[in-house]
């Protein structure tokens, strides 16, 4: 074990650290001997690191940084590093940054001009996008779904003409329902549902995402965060979306399901069921001019 040296004057910065998602060997030797050596850690759970602290025998002083605390924290933490001290911040888990308070820190110490060191490890993300077999060349991180039906909805009709994979947090007690808006706004495409990665009950289910949505409402109890990772649009035969006649049909069955009631963008999504389309697609042809 290196031992503990003081930090030279003048040598302040934040050190951003990757933990373990799960199993607490997936961590790296520059993270442990940053958690070693740094004046203090700054901790989103110190309860949580503690446990990695226990496992590695590292002794350096713990203070909580969490979302409750962050805006508070975070100018006095850069006051000290701005003054010498070297700060680690550790999440729960993972890549800190992501879907956590850590973004907030980060960003005031680089608006300070105080240098951060990112040391990469364990990420959830990149995790469950390498365990789904979808497509990986391009993927949208969209963090976690809104609790609500309609928002989540507008979230996801929002990037549904994205050709790229898209990966989404969501928390066990909320996947089915999540899984349930998704195979409604994003039909047809290949999904997998990812939890526990890394631990003893590790699992990932793939399926088609209304097979998949099924699948898992039918879960009693469901334990563990997990990931949520839905393929891109998958080409389908249908008309030639430039054609058109196609783009007049398109356009004329949209009209006519918004003088019947029904929203544009709904009305959208059942058209391009019906015609092979993406719903971007007939979305922008119905706003185009004739």
């Amino acid at each position: 074990m290196t031992a503990r040296e003081p930090t030279p004057p003048g040598q302040g910065r934040l050190v951003v650290c990757a933990t373990p998602i799960g199993n607490l060997g997936d961590v790296t030797l520059r993270v442990l001997e940053a958690l070693r050596t740094a004046d203090a850690v700054a901790a989103e759970d110190t309860r949580v690191t503690r446990k990695l602290f226990a496992r590695y025998d590292i002794t350096t002083r713990l203070e909580r940084c969490d979302e409750y605390t962050v805006e508070r924290q975070a100018p006095l933490l850069v006051a000290r590093m701005l003054a010498g001290e070297v700060v680690a911040f550790v999440s729960d888990a993972g890549t800190p940054g992501v879907s956590d308070p850590g973004a907030r820190l980060i960003a005031a110490a680089v608006a300070a001009g105080v240098p951060v060191d990112a040391l990469p490890g364990a990420s959830a993300v990149l995790a469950a996008l390498v365990a789904s077999g979808l497509p990986m060349q391009r993927f949208y991180f969209g963090g976690f779904l809104s609790r609500k039906a309609g928002e989540r909805r507008r979230e996801l009709e929002a990037v549904s003409g994205l050709d790229a994979t898209l990966v989404f947090f969501e928390s066990p007690r909320r996947s089915a329902a999540a899984l349930a808006t998704i195979a409604e706004v994003l039909p047809g495409r290949q999904a997998a549902f990812a939890r526990e990665l890394t631990k003893l009950h590790e699992e990932v289910v793939r399926a088609p995402v209304e097979e998949l949505a099924t699948q898992i409402a039918a879960r009693d109890t469901l334990k563990g965060e997990a990931v949520l990772v839905v393929g891109p649009p998958v080409p389908r035969k249908g008309p030639d979306a430039e054609d058109p006649e196609a783009q007049e049909r398109a356009r004329e069955m949209v009209e006519q399901l918004v003088a019947a009631g029904m929203s544009r963008s709904a009305a959208s999504r059942e058209v391009a069921g019906k015609l092979g389309m993406t719903r971007a697609r007939v979305y922008a042809i119905a706003h185009s001019k004739t």
